[in-house]
This record gives structure tokens, C-alpha cells and sequence, in this order.
């Protein structure tokens, strides 16, 4: 529409319309996608950084007696003020086990709408857990520990890499300042004595 609309306005010159049509249907053809791109970059950022907390919490609800529905809902409950991403997904999967869908479905779909390698690999173990009968407590402590290293080792990550991130920012910034303080006034020492010395 833009494009037409500019196609047709009198304003723009004649050599230029095309360009300008062309870049309106690039952009409108573009930016959507890349708009999504990013909200759904930054809400999986999100659901990632708040997985190991609902996993503790999880971990608790279900070792003190609650069923695995029962938790996932108490959990949601719990996460609706800090971490309302992932308490949104799983009020969801509540909603989806409380129509009648199976377990299985339901967490398979909570994987497939998140698309995170770690949630996929916690309803594939909470879904092989269910299949064979196994002790969910067990296995959420499990993953749950998991989870809380791979944080750990993350920030380690990051906070290896901060220092050469800090060096453009020393170089540019703080070491021409120290530089001024520090030779500033022996230059100043040095000019006047030279100046000095040619009387």
C-alpha cells in the first residue's frame, strides 16, 4: 500500500518512484519476519533464563507429594509475577491437560511452541518417565541439577569474555585520560622549562 500510495503521489520525482516502491515492498516484504525474529529470540531468552528456577520449584511440589499436573500448575501459579513467559507456556499446557489431551501431547506441544533444545530434552525425559514408570522426583533433580550447572557454566562464559570486550573501550576511553593526568603536567614542566632556557 505504501508503495502504491508512493507510486502515485506527485511529489516524489519520476526517477526515483521505482527505488522507492521497491524498497517499501522490500521492507514491508522483510520486516515482519525479522520483527518475529527477535521477539521470538528474546522470548526464548527469557523462558531460558527463568527454566532452572521452574525446575527447582517443580522439583519441590512434586517431593512433597503433588502429582506432576498438580506441580506444573502450582508452579505456573508461583511464576505469574517473576516470570510471566514461561508461566504463560505453562498455564497453556495446564489448560491443554485439563481439555483432555494426554501428557504426552501436551508437553510435546509445549516443546514444539517454545522451540528450546533444553525443553525438548526435559519433556523427552518427563515423557520417557511416564512411559516406563520411573520416579519423576528422581529425574527432575536430575535435570534440575543439570540445568543449574549449565547456568553456572554460562556465566563462567560470559564473564571470560568480558575482558576482552573491556579492552576497546580501556584503550579508547580511560588509557588517553590516565595518559593526560599522569604526563600532563611534566610536559607542562618540561614546556616551561625549554622556554625557560631559550631566555
Amino acid at each position: 500500500m505504501l508503495g502504491a500510495l508512493a507510486a502515485m503521489s506527485g511529489r516524489l520525482p519520476g526517477q526515483y518512484k521505482m527505488f522507492v516502491v521497491v524498497g517499501l515492498v522490500a521492507a514491508g516484504f522483510y520486516l515482519p519476519g525479522v520483527v518475529l525474529g527477535f521477539r521470538v529470540k528474546a522470548r526464548q531468552k527469557a523462558i531460558t533464563h527463568s527454566l532452572p528456577d521452574a525446575l527447582d520449584m517443580l522439583v519441590v511440589c512434586v517431593e512433597a507429594g503433588m502429582g506432576l499436573d498438580q506441580a506444573i500448575y502450582r508452579v505456573c501459579q508461583e511464576l505469574s509475577q517473576k516470570d510471566p513467559i514461561l508461566s504463560s507456556e505453562l498455564r497453556l499446557l495446564t489448560l491443554e491437560l485439563r481439555a483432555g489431551k494426554s501428557r504426552r501431547e501436551a508437553l510435546r506441544n509445549l516443546s514444539s511452541r517454545v522451540g528450546l533444545e533444553d525443553l525438548g530434552s526435559l519433556v523427552a525425559m518427563l515423557i520417557q518417565t511416564d512411559m516406563f514408570g520411573t520416579s519423576i522426583a528422581q529425574t527432575l533433580r536430575v535435570y534440575a541439577d543439570s540445568m543449574r550447572t549449565k547456568r553456572f557454566q554460562m556465566a563462567e562464559e560470559l564473564a571470560a569474555k568480558l575482558p576482552v570486550k573491556l579492552l576497546l573501550p580501556l584503550m579508547l576511553f580511560i588509557f588517553p585520560t590516565l595518559l593526560i593526568v599522569i604526563l600532563g603536567p611534566a610536559g607542562i614542566r618540561i614546556a616551561q622549562m625549554l622556554s625557560g632556557m631559550s631566555k
